[in-house]
C-alpha cells in the first residue's frame, strides 16, 4: 500500500456544514476504493500566496491516506467538478509524520514568559 498526504483548499465563503460534508464525501471515496484514511487535520482559513478565483484566503483540509493510486485518481476526478474547491494537491511519502502540528492554534503553544530582572542596585 502507498501512503499520500492529499490537501484541498476549500472557497473562503464555504459554511462549515459544507466543509465537514466535503470531508466527509472525499472520505467516503476513500473508503469505497479500499483506502483507509489514517488522519484528517482542519488547517482553517489561511491566506493564499495569490489571488485564485477572485479569492484572497481558502479553508485548507490536510487528509493523509493509505491506499492505492486508483484511490488518488477517483478522488482527483471528483475534485475537479466540485465548485467550492479552488486547489488540491496530493504528494506520496515513504512516511506519516503524525505527531507535528504544522498549522495549530497559537494558545496551545506553550508560552514562554521572559522576565526581565531590573534590579539596579
Amino acid at each position: 500500500m502507498n501512503l499520500y498526504e492529499h490537501t484541498i483548499v476549500a472557497r473562503q465563503d464555504t459554511s462549515p456544514a459544507q466543509i465537514k460534508q466535503l470531508a466527509d464525501k472525499y472520505s467516503k471515496i476513500v473508503e469505497k476504493n479500499d483506502g483507509e484514511i489514517v488522519q484528517t487535520e482542519d488547517w482553517g482559513l489561511l491566506n493564499l500566496a495569490y489571488i485564485i478565483k477572485k479569492n484572497k484566503k481558502g479553508i485548507y483540509m490536510h487528509f493523509k491516506i493509505k491506499g492505492s493510486g486508483k484511490i488518488i485518481e477517483e478522488l482527483e476526478k471528483n475534485e475537479i467538478i466540485d465548485k467550492n474547491l479552488l486547489r488540491y494537491m496530493t504528494v506520496r511519502v515513504k512516511k506519516f509524520d503524525l505527531e507535528a502540528k504544522y498549522f495549530s492554534k497559537k494558545d496551545e503553544y506553550e508560552k514562554k514568559e521572559y522576565k526581565k530582572d531590573y534590579n539596579r542596585d
